[in-house]
């Protein structure tokens, strides 16, 4: 699930990694689709999207899923790890933890990697869900993992704990490598991008640190940043606890723009386009912003709060609802074009690969949607 294009971004420094593709319409790897958290698919959705299967869980979904190799995998409240068929919902198989799972899956040559509020970080056979190894950090994990090349061009595992580190890992063997320690909780997952990673936190600091675990320098984003941000080129983009969207230059650690509709905090991990940053507000409303100056192009209001990471299709965005419905909007004009009822909050992300759409829900199930078979 590792493309080569992306392998040699970063063996390079590729100042343009954040363009790289999604790896492929069949594939969703990980939290947002790729490790720059662009939130942008490679496939298309149908204009009428239809109910193809659920899966219930026995607890709610608030995990997002991760797609790869024909298989859905994602987290529940009831502690367990699902790997289901992605034609037909059907489980393949399920691994227990100790505690509930709100984080996503990462999927990285054939291992799954996912934290839990058990507090302990675990790596999956991803065909058979057998344990290869555990870590145990200081609190609990909420965020998705992601990978890197370390200066030895091997693979490295990131991921962020309530305990206020980011953790390291090697991946085969579950080595701890290095960890970066900040003052507050990592809720979001960890960006990764031209050799960086980079993540903010409820310290209220958008870090930057390199494959070493070596501050590269930090920036002040006012509040607590609960999502995870989204990168392209030298800009992270997110928003926070202060009410804002935030464009931050991490390179020079400065804020090029900040936009701000009303006095409600955003959850939301932003997707990114060469043109628009989009983004779901505890406001009830989807925003559209100009990428380069933050000026909005349009909103689109849902009847409850939108935690839920918005996902870029083509022309098409597809968001979750705590008001229990699932939408799919125009890109360029923010008109609702679909949308399904589900009845319980959507706080969970859309994963989408090979033209279905997969979200979980607070009522516990799984649902794929997708064109009429």
């Amino acid at each position: 699930m590792i493309s080569r294009w992306f392998l040699l971004a970063l063996a390079f420094g590729c100042a343009s990694f954040a363009a790289a593709p999604s790896p492929g319409t069949s594939a969703w790897p990980m939290f947002r689709g790729e490790p720059s958290l662009r939130g942008v698919a490679a496939t298309t959705l149908p204009d009428d999207l239809t109910l193809r299967w659920s899966f219930a869980t026995g607890g709610p979904a608030k995990s997002s899923a991760a797609i790869a190799d024909g298989r859905v995998f994602i987290g529940s409240a009831d502690g367990n790890v699902y790997a289901l068929e992605l034609a037909t919902g059907k489980q393949v198989w399920s691994f227990k933890t100790e505690d509930i799972i709100e984080a996503t899956p990462c999927i990285v040559d054939g291992t799954v990697y996912i934290g839990s509020s058990d507090t302990f970080f675990y790596a999956l056979d991803a065909k058979t869900g057998a344990l290869r190894w555990k870590y145990q950090t200081g609190d609990k994990i909420l965020g998705g993992a992601n990978w890197l090349l370390g200066p030895d061009k091997a693979v490295r595992i990131v991921v962020g704990s309530y305990d206020g580190k980011l953790y390291c890992f090697e991946p085969a063997t579950g080595k701890l490598l290095w960890t970066y320690e900040t003052s507050n909780y990592i809720n979001g997952a960890p960006a990764v991008a031209q050799g960086r990673i980079i993540f903010g936190g409820c310290d209220a600091i958008l870090h930057s640190v390199d494959a070493e675990g070596k501050a590269m320098g930090d920036t002040d984003a006012g509040a607590y940043i609960a999502g995870s941000v989204a990168i392209a080129g030298n800009c992270a983009y997110f928003g926070h606890y202060g009410d804002e969207v935030l464009a931050i230059d991490f390179v020079a650690s400065k804020v090029l723009w900040r936009f701000k509709e009303r006095e409600f905090p955003f959850f939301s991990s932003p997707a990114v386009t060469d043109k628009v940053v989009v983004i779901g507000g505890r406001d009830k409303r989807l925003y559209c912003l100009d990428r380069d100056t933050g000026v909005k192009r349009w909103e689109f209001a849902t009847k409850a709060k939108v935690d839920s990471s918005p996902v870029i299709c083509g022309d098409k965005i597809v968001v979750g609802s705590d008001d229990g419905r699932l939408y799919v909007v125009s890109l360029a004009t923010g008109k609702e074009l679909w949308s399904y009822e589900i009845g319980k909050s959507l706080a969970s992300s859309p994963a989408v690969a090979d033209g279905m759409v997969i979200i979980g829900s607070d009522d516990g199930s799984v649902y794929a949607f997708g064109k009429k078979s």
